[in-house]
């Protein structure tokens, strides 16, 4: 969800437009350099390479599913869904859209960004600073965690849970005591990228929507420079959008190199492969 004050230009110059954001003309280096008797290396700020998409396939999603995370897995998807008295936990049929299982949040908890790791669904919620573990078969509540931030989009690498919480900053988690690891500001050509939503792991990319926009941003998980830059416009009809609400949910099938994206509202998910920008 979104913070009350939006502060940096690159962000809102990515809301809404389907133009790359304005970049520095010079990669910024420390100004000192600490000597030592070994060689210092610097790493160059990356350019980032612009993507659009082609659609491979269309689906039905449900039109009154407020999306928040989207997981694939074993040939069904499994999405945690916003809003205040209408929240939930999903295992939904990729072909057909139908809901083959639920689990209803009460009405104070507002669903936010999902992950499955070990057998386990992991799901945060917005503002109340409380994460919900259930067993992925049975949907069962198995325990409770607690952050100090709000909970946003929601991933993991395999080893570690990677969160976000609205800010330009990733945090690494234990997957089993969700303590902190490591915190990773995210920025583009020096200059942080805020409002970072619905996370995706990707052969080895962590790919994040930021929210209000069209944009997910390709993110390497060792520095946190955004290397790539998704343009996902376009994707509904006019007709569409005017009762859909913003791009929100992305899920990858690893063993079928498959990328699924949608929507809060929205009442299509697309399988899309991306391709540079000419």
């Amino acid at each position: 969800m979104a913070r009350a004050v939006l502060t940096l230009a690159l962000v809102a110059a990515l809301a809404g437009c389907a133009t790359p954001p304005a970049r520095p003309t010079a990669t910024p280096l420390p100004s000192a350099i600490p000597a030592t008797s070994a060689a210092v290396t610097v790493e160059a700020v990356p350019t980032p390479v612009f993507y659009t998409y082609t659609v491979v396939r269309t689906y039905p999603h449900d039109p009154e599913a407020f999306t928040q995370g989207l997981v694939y897995a074993d040939g069904v998807l499994y999405e945690s869904t916003g809003l205040y008295g209408r929240s939930s936990l999903r295992r939904v049929a990729l072909e057909t859209g139908a809901v083959l299982q639920r689990r209803d949040l009460s009405a104070e908890h507002f669903g936010e960004g999902l992950a499955l790791f070990d057998g386990r669904l992991i799901q945060l919620t917005w503002q109340n600073n409380l994460g919900f573990v259930y067993d992925a078969q049975t949907f069962d509540l198995l325990r409770t965690w607690t952050y100090p931030t709000e909970g946003w989009g929601l991933t993991h690498d395999g080893t570690h849970l990677i969160m976000s919480d609205g800010s330009a900053t990733l945090r690494f988690l234990d997957p089993r005591s969700f303590a902190v690891l490591r915190e990773l500001p995210v920025t583009d050509g020096g200059q942080p990228v805020v409002r970072l939503n619905e996370l995706e792991y990707v052969n080895g990319e962590v790919f994040a929507n930021v929210w209000q926009t069209d944009w997910v941003a390709r993110i390497d998980p060792r520095t946190g420079h955004v290397r790539g830059w998704i343009d996902l416009s376009g994707l509904l009809t006019p007709e569409e959008r005017q009762v859909a609400d913003v791009l929100n949910g992305i899920a990858y099938d690893a063993q079928g190199d498959r990328l699924f994206v949608t929507g809060k509202l929205w009442p299509k998910l697309f399988e899309i492969t991306l391709k540079p920008k000419p």
